[in-house]
């Protein structure tokens, strides 16, 4: 019986998820997902990204997800661009961001009027995984801290993600991590995925990042 009902809840999430699908590419609105552990630097990325995005006249609107607070969406408040908080423990303390949440949220937004929404996910490496938010690419973020082995560890989170942004590689030097067997994981899990290396500290690899976001626009 619960693996019905598991099935079940999967089920009607990814319904509502392509419905999200159809509804952004009506409105020729890029979606990103951003998913990663806590305290890889997810929202350290946005403040990087979002202005000079903005400066090549992308409309940008933020869907922040998180089990309590709104710390994150206070940081990415001053970018002055709109922004949805989703707060998990309003629907039981969920350690994701599933598509029933997501429609509303994209609705508060206006999407007609943006050329990309960016979610950043709740922070776990395993669950936002298992949920399609209706995102037409998913990007997940490890940082240099948590070691080279967590693509093998956790790989439904790889497998998922069609990007993949090595993070804090300003760290490397103080690190007992290698970023070359990092690599090599990553790709063992997912040999497509596109890879991305930063440092949202020192801003290296950002550049690059969101030269890949704005091919990904669909206007």
């Amino acid at each position: 019986m619960k693996i019905q009902i598991l099935r079940n809840i999967l089920e009607e999430n990814d319904k509502l998820a392509e419905e999200i699908r159809n509804f952004t590419n009506s409105s020729k609105t890029l979606v990103l997902n951003i998913m990663s552990s806590p305290g890889s630097g997810k929202t350290r990325l946005l403040e990087n990204i979002i202005p000079i995005l903005k400066k090549q006249d992308i409309r940008v609107g933020v869907i922040e997800g998180d089990i309590t607070t709104t710390n994150d969406a206070d940081r990415i408040s001053p970018l002055e661009v709109p922004i949805v908080q989703i707060n998990t423990d309003n629907f039981g303390g969920d350690c994701h961001l599933g598509s029933e949440v997501i429609k509303p949220a994209l609705d508060k937004l206006n999407i007609e009027k943006l050329d990309l929404v960016i979610i950043e996910n709740v922070g776990n490496l395993v669950c936002p995984a298992e949920f399609d938010t209706g995102a037409d690419i998913n990007i997940v973020v490890i940082s240099t801290t948590e070691g080279d082995d967590k693509p093998v560890k956790y790989p439904l989170m790889f497998r998922q993600c069609q990007m993949a942004i090595i993070n804090k590689i300003d760290l490397l030097e103080y690190l007992d991590c290698d970023i070359n067997l990092l690599k090599t994981n990553i790709k063992k899990i997912n040999p497509t995925i596109d890879l991305s290396i930063t440092s949202a500290k020192n801003g290296d690899g950002i550049q690059e990042l969101v030269g890949k976001i704005i091919k990904k626009i669909k206007r």
